[in-house]
């Protein structure tokens, strides 16, 4: 009889992967944050690193940390690479769909839905997708029923995700907002691995694949990476608060220049120094320049005529 063990590890897996998860939905929602206070056209640049933290970071990683922990007793574990790497891709693309959903479509009941039904789908198919992952020398079943309601946590959390990306403002309320995104995914991943039950008659030979330990290292490292790299282009940005203003300064400018209309366009004037401003000049009089007959050059008066005289 084979026995599942969710916390082979003890408590530090699930800390951990919750740990992770509140740092990747923190980063997550800072840039969507910075999304919705930029103007479309720089928009995309934020909705890109979004994903990247929340879908990568805060579930993906989260899940994988939290599965090193599984061990079932007198079976060995295998994980394939392929399918472990996609879904990590999967995980990043339906988060960013999600987010490109709700952030082109606004608060409306019906994009937020939706988002949240496209992102919420789409993780718990990357959960099941690790799981087809892991190759074992027993046979691997689940509980109907569990897994629906792992499906809806999975809803429901990303419904949560996107409202939150677009509404939670202030460094207290996106923390709080943060930490609820990780319970409910570190949830969600140990609602579907409940749902499993193991048997004994798979193969005897040890499955194919690299084992968990194997991918420790390059995940630690890929993680620190990714989350310094974020961090930093989150602190070199201008804040949301920055945003937030230029965009009312720029709407205030555009506003004024509306209502005011353009400047007045003055046709018909000679440059100054041309032929008309030379002829509108008054003539030169006496001791004035240019005067031949009362004054010399310069305008001093001539010196008599010695033969004037009488």
């Amino acid at each position: 009889m084979h026995h599942i063990e969710h916390f082979s590890q003890g408590l530090l897996t699930p800390l951990l992967g919750y740990a992770l998860s509140v740092v990747g939905s923190l980063l997550g929602l800072v840039f969507a944050a910075r999304a919705r206070s930029t103007r479309p056209a720089g928009r995309v640049r934020w909705l890109a690193c979004a994903p990247l933290a929340l879908g990568g970071t805060g579930i993906w990683a989260m899940h994988f940390i939290a599965t090193m922990g599984f061990a079932v007793s007198g079976a060995v574990i295998r994980y394939d690479v392929t399918l472990t790497a996609l879904s990590a891709l999967v995980s990043i693309a339906v988060v960013g769909g999600g987010l490109i959903v709700v952030s082109y479509g606004g608060p409306r009941p019906l994009p937020l839905l939706g988002g949240g039904l496209l992102t919420g789908c789409g993780v718990a198919s990357m959960h099941y997708l690790g799981m087809a992952a892991m190759n074992t020398t027993v046979e691997i079943s689940y509980a109907p029923g569990t897994v629906l309601l792992s499906v809806v946590i999975a809803v429901a959390m990303a419904t949560a995700a996107l409202w939150f990306s677009l509404r939670v403002r202030g460094r207290l309320f996106t923390l709080g907002a943060a930490m609820l995104i990780g319970v409910a995914a570190t949830g969600m991943h140990y609602t579907g691995m409940f749902a499993m039950s193991v048997t004994g008659a798979g193969p005897a030979e040890p499955p194919p694949g690299a084992e968990a330990i194997d991918f420790l290292v390059p995940l630690l490292v890929g993680i620190s990476l990714l989350t310094v790299g974020l961090l930093m282009a989150v602190m070199l940005a201008p804040s949301e608060k920055e945003l937030r203003s230029e965009a009312e300064l720029l709407a205030r400018i555009e506003e004024r220049r509306e209502r005011t209309g353009p400047l007045p366009q003055v046709t018909g004037v000679p440059p100054l120094g041309g032929a008309a401003a030379r002829r509108d000049r008054p003539a030169s009089g006496p001791g004035r320049p240019g005067d031949g007959t009362a004054g010399g050059a310069g305008g001093r008066p001539s010196p008599p005529d010695p033969r004037s005289r009488p």
